[in-house]
């Protein structure tokens, strides 16, 4: 998790991977800035094996730098269990509290349901694109 602090703090777009090599999917990470939002694109599985690196991207700890305005690209992501839920959950709260936001992106079908079925979607504004979200 360290590692994804690091690479997020610069300028530009960065991708970090999971850093468990025994996990066949890895989840991967591109992290730029869009009219003073960052736009944190995914790609792969968001399961216990990312909630650590999920939870530091969204909410880089001691970045202060980088603005409480969030969209999460999920256009990549093939699968999301409940660690996911609970990432995203938890990251809307702490932006919500520095006065900024989280939009969710993208989301295939699947993920999309998970989302519904748990009524993240009641919570956390979900737009079909990254384009849309930015838009608000």
């Amino acid at each position: 998790m360290d590692r994804a602090r690091t690479s997020l703090s610069g300028v530009g777009e960065t991708m970090v991977g999971n850093e468990r090599t025994d996990h066949a999917e890895r989840l991967s990470v591109a992290h730029r800035v869009v009219d003073g939002i960052r736009v944190v694109t995914l790609r792969g599985e968001i399961d216990h094996t990312a909630k650590g690196l999920l939870a530091g991207v969204l909410v880089p700890e001691g970045d202060a730098a980088l603005p409480p305005r969030v969209v999460a690209d999920l256009e990549g992501v093939t699968f999301m269990d409940s660690s996911g839920i609970n990432s995203f959950v938890l990251a809307h709260q702490h932006l919500t509290a520095a006065h900024g936001w989280l939009r969710i992106a993208g989301a295939q079908e699947a993920v999309r349901r998970v989302l519904g079925l748990v009524g993240v979607d009641t919570v956390i504004d979900c737009h079909p694109t990254v384009e849309r979200a930015l838009d608000g």
